[in-house]
């Protein structure tokens, strides 16, 4: 068993905003060498996330909506640290903050719909997601 971890760091336009990881991740497991295992995608940051889901703009407008509804902007018990952020960590929970998903062939073992995002809900400063890749050469 061999493992191969690359860090790619992310800096959002905006203070909330998806980021389509999936051919960056595929680049990763591709330069690891490895023909089947795992890859963990992971956020480094408590106020973001990775998750895997459809690319499609109206299924993440809802995905932004949906988690504004269950955290939505406004007063939190952490602002009172000086922070402005306690929605930020409250989606990353909703949406998790790190995924497992399958390498076969060395490639990304992926369903026909299925791509890997970067949740960015406190952003527009570097970040990293680390990426690492188990498994046989």
């Amino acid at each position: 068993m061999a493992t191969h971890t690359e860090y790619l760091v992310m800096q959002t336009a905006r203070p909330r905003e998806f980021v389509n990881l999936t051919e960056r991740v595929r680049a990763v497991v591709r330069s690891s060498g490895l023909r089947d295992g795992l890859v963990l995608v992971s956020s480094m940051h408590i106020t973001a996330g990775v998750y895997v889901n459809d690319n499609e703009r109206g299924l993440l407008h809802d995905i932004a909506a949906w988690a504004d509804r269950l955290a939505p902007p406004g007063d939190y018990e952490h602002h009172r640290t000086g922070e402005s952020n306690g929605d930020a960590h409250l989606k990353n929970l909703l949406l998790g903050h790190q995924v497992v998903l399958p390498v076969t062939n060395g490639d990304l073992d992926l369903g026909p719909w299925e791509q890997v995002f970067y949740a960015e809900f406190d952003g527009q400063r570097p970040k990293r997601v680390i990426v690492k890749v188990v498994g046989d050469p």
